[in-house]
């Protein structure tokens, strides 16, 4: 996940900020429709949509595009969409997963598969590298939310298993079935998100070489640039002397 968090960093350094922005409205209008169509448009009544709204409002989503993905719901085409996750591996021996959205499997799968063989990486099956990983709920906040024994201390109240400080901001992290509880908590305590979401942390990561991070900073673009890929996670660190080369390219 470090490694993945340097890819972002790199990106936005490299121009990129307002393009993946889009993206991420997109994803997250996506999410809220179906979110809503599953389980109804009142977020109090359904868990799925209240996680999707507190991302939006995280990311800074503006409220009429929050409404009109949430009457999008009303929409038949929104039925066809259903969740579908792929599993591989990146140069390096990098483990990857890759959540999708998509109202049609047989369109992303080659989609993916070719991303993955294009980069020196190979698709494997629903749960080959997941074992790697664990499923939980991850909560960012800006540094400015509080110091770190005060985020801390909020985030044992709130029910969360770890928070970490650094440089970039706060993580938190929980089990997956609490993140809305916990979430709530929090902006009870500590204000707004940077963001609220499910994630695959890895259990163990992989230091990647300056040639692999390329080409797995490649597969991961050309995933996240697909609109039925939601999330790519990844477990590899990238060392600061293979960062520096990186950000000077």
């Amino acid at each position: 996940m470090a490694g993945h968090s340097a890819y972002k960093n790199i990106m936005h350094k490299k121009g990129r900020k307002d393009a993946v922005r889009a993206k991420v409205f997109t994803k997250i209008g996506r999410e809220i429709s179906v979110a809503a169509k599953l389980g109804g448009p009142d977020p109090d009544m359904n868990p799925r949509l209240r996680l999707a709204l507190k991302d939006a409002r995280a990311e800074n989503m503006p409220n009429d595009n929050i409404q009109r993905a949430i009457k999008k719901a009303t929409s038949p085409d929104t039925e066809a969409f259903k969740t579908v996750r792929y599993e591989g591996y990146a140069p390096g021996g990098v483990a990857v997963i890759v959540e999708a959205l998509t109202d049609n499997p047989n369109r992303t799968a080659p989609v993916v598969r070719a991303a993955f063989a294009k980069y020196g990486g190979n698709l494997g099956s629903t749960g080959s590298v997941s074992h790697q990983f664990s499923h939980v709920g991850e909560i960012t906040y800006k540094l400015a939310a509080g110091s770190a024994d005060a985020v801390m201390e909020a985030a044992i109240e709130a029910g969360a298993d770890d928070a970490v400080t650094d440089e970039n901001g706060h993580t938190i992290v929980c089990g997956f079935d609490s993140l809305g509880t916990v979430a709530g908590a929090l902006e009870g305590k500590l204000g707004d998100a940077t963001s609220v979401k499910a994630v695959w942390k890895p259990n163990l990561s992989t230091d990647v070489s300056q040639e692999h991070a390329e080409s797995i900073m490649k597969l991961i673009n050309i995933l996240e640039d697909d609109d039925d890929v939601q999330n790519v996670f990844a477990n590899f660190e990238i060392s600061e002397d293979v960062l520096k080369k990186l950000t000077a390219a």
